[in-house]
């Protein structure tokens, strides 16, 4: 299971992650987004429209800011848990995927 989790503020617990903490394993050799299509019931399914914002918030047209909750580095890759059960996968290009983890 991987714990290197960072949150937002004291509003946020470890636990709002849910089972997503247990689909990665560093000693996987695999991408974050690999080991989640695998692990995941659901699989990896992204979603097309989000913009991601300079603070890692996410606006999508018509909606609120969507804010990100928890943040954690796996390997070279960036993930963040949002409101909402929204995940994304950054890149060290900057290039980034969103999926609904719930």
């Amino acid at each position: 299971m991987f714990t290197n989790w960072i949150v937002r503020d004291y509003h946020t617990t470890l636990d709002m992650l849910g089972y997503i903490p247990s689909f990665l394993d560093l000693k996987d050799p695999r991408s974050a987004r690999d080991q989640i299509a695998h692990n995941y019931i659901a699989g990896w399914s992204p979603f097309e429209g989000f913009k991601m914002l300079k603070n890692l918030d996410l606006a999508y047209p018509g909606d609120p800011i969507t804010h990100w909750l928890a943040k954690a580095n796996f390997r070279k890759e960036k993930l963040v848990f949002y409101e909402h059960s929204w995940f994304a996968i950054i890149q060290p290009s900057g290039e980034w995927e969103i999926a609904r983890l719930d």
